[in-house]
């Protein structure tokens, strides 16, 4: 027999967790995730950097409201997700004024290395400064969603990889793990396996892509000041920031991969290291753990975000790409008010004409995509 909900999401990362989040209490709600644990794959392995000039106009939008959102939130909680650190970018003047946006200033090479004294001076001859980018304690963030879902009705389960699914009547029917679901929605939350539960669920691939992206944890000889800025190259070639009293460290890597519990590959991480300790005075002695995680992206680097025009009750969330934390909660709330509508519940969050910043983000979705395939 199988349990019937309005809203089954299919993913238990930071963008079905902020739904699960948003929609509990105003409609009934389970979310199932293939392994054992919550936020396994991507949300795991994030660089905890909010960053509002990074990435394109929609996604920029997305991270002020979701910035605005958490904000909100802290002033509740004994423990804030959001603390203060800048965002320097480093390299030379044209790359860096081609990587820069309208939420970035040019800083002087002066005023760069006062900021982060651990930089070789000869290193790079420019910068740029987003003194509104923030340090996100991601399991913080992730946990909340989760004890608010749940004290809201939602189930989560785990260790439930959807093996079934098929449009039935006016819903769809899923099997997941040795469970059964009946939905009116179905949300595709899959991250790297978007693409794949869709095939599974009959509906037409949208040729999301993941990406590797690989960090480490490293000690150093010099740790870097509490209030040291992340740095990154404008080339997109690193970045590292204090974490603590060691640094992560990233070869910002951008290369294709299929779905899969992604590993590091060896001397990526090594590299880097020679790398940074001739660019750096940090003098990385080794490295504690290292990581690589999968950025999924559409072709145009937006999140896809609405339901599929051709697959009545079927809502893609994914393509998130590496800005799922900065955009899950403006993305939540759109979502929301998207599903919310479609189950004939009213919901400011979601109104298209409703003035306000839920608008915005949705307009920001909207200049590119707003019914997938419409």
């Amino acid at each position: 027999m199988s349990a019937n909900y309005d809203v089954v999401i299919v993913g238990g990362g930071i963008a079905g967790l902020s739904l699960a989040s948003a929609l509990a209490g105003k409609c009934s709600v389970a979310l199932v995730e293939a392994e054992q644990t919550l936020a396994y794959h991507a949300s795991a392995r994030s660089a905890r950097q909010l960053i509002p000039s990074y990435g394109p106009p929609a996604v920029q939008e997305l991270t002020h409201r979701t910035l605005e959102l958490i904000a909100a939130q802290d002033a509740a909680r004994p423990a804030p997700v959001l603390s203060p650190r800048s965002f320097m970018l480093i390299g030379d003047e044209a790359t860096v004024k081609e990587q820069s946006s309208g939420h970035m200033r040019p800083i002087t090479h002066a005023e760069a290395l006062e900021l982060c004294p651990a930089l070789a001076p000869d290193s790079f001859s420019a910068a740029g400064l987003d003194t509104g980018s923030f340090a996100c304690n991601a399991p913080l963030l992730l946990e909340d969603h989760r004890r608010h879902a749940e004290a809201n009705g939602v189930d989560i389960i785990t260790g439930a990889r959807v093996h079934s699914a098929q449009r039935l009547g006016s819903g769809w029917q899923l099997g997941a793990g040795q469970e059964g679901f009946q939905a009116a929605v179905v949300v595709n939350a899959a991250g790297a396996w978007a693409d794949e539960l869709a095939v599974l669920s009959g509906v037409e691939k949208v040729q999301l892509q993941p990406y590797r992206r690989t960090a480490a944890i490293v000690d150093v000889e010099h740790p870097l000041p509490e209030s040291s800025p992340m740095v990154a190259a404008a080339d997109d070639s690193f970045y590292f920031r204090r974490d603590g009293g060691q640094v992560l460290i990233s070869p910002s890597e951008h290369e294709p991969s299929g779905p899969e519990d992604a590993q590091p590959h060896p001397g990526d991480i090594e590299r880097l290291v020679a790398r940074l300790n001739t660019l750096t005075t940090l003098g990385i002695r080794g490295v504690r753990q290292a990581w690589t995680g999968l950025r999924t992206e559409a072709a145009d680097g937006v999140p896809v975000v609405g339901f599929d025009a051709e697959a009545p009750g079927f809502f893609w969330l994914a393509g998130q790409g590496g800005y799922g934390f900065q955009t899950s909660s403006g993305i939540a709330e759109v979502a929301a008010g998207l599903i919310l509508a479609g189950q004939g519940t009213s919901s400011a969050a979601g109104g298209n004409t409703a003035p306000g910043p839920a608008s915005r983000t949705a307009e920001a979705l909207a200049a590119t995509r707003w019914s997938i395939r419409r």
